[in-house]
């Protein structure tokens, strides 16, 4: 009975485009940031921290719409859980003139990051925006989502929740 519900659970995360991960640590990665310094990823996840990554672009709908929707409570995540967010553009380095503006327009809340040459994202294995990973405070990844739907914001809480519980 046990594998057959393993097998369910590992079916549904599957299809929802979302996957438990065992615990992987951070890859340490050169990013930039908006200023256009390389700085090192790991200097800006704070060990004791929960951390979401959300990769994104200026020309994906889904990711603004995703980091939209995360805006909305992220003051309530961050009273909560003390969570951060680190959205991460993976705009090409032509592209990335118009992170800044677009930030600025939406008002986020959040710190910005650059990977002009993705290298953070081969690192971490994927190939597509927007995609979440969530770390735990020992900045280990627990987490990973790709794509969004509305609602997925409330099926990230439920993964945050269980780090603090």
């Amino acid at each position: 009975m046990t594998l057959l519900i393993r097998c369910l659970l590992l079916t549904i995360a599957v299809f929802a485009g979302a996957e438990a991960l065992s615990q992987e640590p951070l890859p340490d990665v050169q990013v930039r940031s908006l200023d256009g310094r390389t700085v090192q990823l790991e200097d800006f996840v704070k060990d004791g921290r929960i951390t979401i990554l959300s990769f994104w672009a200026t020309w994906c709908s889904p990711c603004k719409k995703e980091l939209d929707a995360i805006a909305d409570v992220y003051e309530d995540w961050q009273s909560a859980y003390d969570v951060e967010l680190i959205a991460i553009s993976v705009d090409n380095a032509r592209a990335l003139a118009r992170v800044k503006p677009m930030v600025a327009e939406k008002g986020w809340p959040y710190m910005i990051l650059a990977d002009p040459n993705q290298a953070l994202m081969r690192a971490l294995h994927f190939q597509s925006v927007p995609h979440t990973i969530l770390l735990n405070q020992e900045r280990e990844i627990i987490y990973s989502h790709s794509g969004y739907l509305p609602g997925d914001e409330q099926a990230l809480e439920e993964e945050i929740q269980a780090l603090v519980n």
